[in-house]
């Protein structure tokens, strides 16, 4: 398998950094939040809250969604302990929050925007989530946020322009049934790993929480908004070969290891692996629609998803070059993104079987 660079959001606290520009991400947690208390509430066993409980977000990145995600997982929990038990809990529960994400995530950045009042107790687990993190059976409820779209590495031959599989575009854009069967089979494997490790580190009984986004059944990545983007980020660098400011080959050699399921095979992946039922799986409706359509905000958007990762595979002369065409060619492709067919903002809700 070709060898992927880390898929790490831009740190710090800059302008261009993931911390200021992940506020789509956050409106979904926000839309979500009174269903994921609902489920909580209806699925989350009372013998389970104890004198300790463990919250865990896989993927974590450096703030500040993921201190929303465990602020409304702690509010949930705490309310349905006051309601079925008429206690209170912060009398008698003292919640561990556990950060992951890669070793190279911004964890400075993370730990020093800690809410001031928080009632939990944190710590950092680094480590790719696609493996153990955790001792066994060690916390009650996980999270992960708009992380489960992404895959381990390229799948093989993807990359290789000798290969049948050679995909000239950076991602999968879901017209050439062979790359698309590529990128299933490899997001199949990763998810099935993923979803083993936190069974085996999750209490019997607990829940995973799953935000993020998937494709409608039969929709093709690129006639969605997101999709387009990708396209858009392709084709800057496209231009820049052409330019000779990079070279075609080391574009034709790069992919993200990105794959958008459709909510079938979302469902079909859960289900073969059997260590989860599905609680629920809810069609959350975003606040600020499927997609910002303001081409300036998008390309500040994509800087401080894909600009680490794009810097680790081109040099960080030509991530900057990328970004100053993303703007203009977002711009020219506005009639397609107004036209684009929707995608899926998703809750996902499992427990582990006893």
């Amino acid at each position: 398998m070709a060898t992927t660079p880390k898929w790490i959001m831009v740190g710090g606290e800059g302008p261009e950094s993931y911390n200021q520009n992940s506020s789509y991400q956050r409106a979904l947690l926000e839309a979500a939040k009174e269903k994921m208390s609902k489920a909580i509430s209806a699925k989350l066993s009372l013998d389970l809250i104890s004198d300790r409980f463990s919250v865990a977000d896989f993927g974590c990145a450096s703030g500040p969604n993921t201190f929303v995600a465990v602020q409304n997982i702690i509010d949930a929990v705490e309310d349905k302990y006051r309601k079925e038990t008429g206690q209170n809990p912060v009398e008698d529960i003292e919640f561990q929050v556990l950060f992951n994400d890669f070793t190279t995530n911004d964890f400075n950045t993370l730990f020093q925007s800690l809410p001031a009042g928080r009632r939990y107790y944190s710590s950092g687990v680094p480590g790719s989530f696609f493996e153990r993190v955790l001792p066994k059976e060690s916390f009650h409820i996980g999270v992960i946020n708009y992380a489960f779209h992404f895959t381990s590495k390229i799948p093989k031959g993807i990359t290789d322009r000798d290969s049948p599989l050679w995909n000239r575009d950076m991602h999968c854009t879901g017209f050439n049934e062979a790359v698309k069967k590529a990128y299933l089979d490899q997001y199949s494997a990763d998810t099935k790993i993923l979803l083993d490790a936190r069974a085996d580190e999750l209490v019997p009984g607990g829940l995973m929480l799953l935000f993020g986004s998937c494709l409608r059944d039969g929709v093709k990545m690129s006639e969605t908004s997101k999709g387009i983007v990708l396209d858009a980020v392709g084709a800057s660098l496209n231009d820049l070969a052409q330019q000779g400011v990079i070279e075609q080959d080391k574009v034709d050699s790069f992919s993200t290891p990105l794959y958008f399921a459709e909510e079938g095979e979302l469902k079909q992946i859960i289900e073969e692996n059997g260590r989860f039922t599905i609680e629920a799986f809810e069609d959350i409706i975003h606040a600020k629609g499927e997609f910002t359509l303001d081409p300036k905000v998008l390309a500040v958007s994509c800087r401080a998803s894909f600009g680490t990762f794009l810097s680790q595979h081109f040099g960080e002369q030509v991530f900057t070059k990328v970004f100053d065409l993303i703007e203009a060619k977002l711009s020219q492709d506005l009639p397609r993104l107004l036209n684009a067919k929707p995608g899926m903002q998703y809750l996902i809700v499992l427990r582990k079987k006893n």
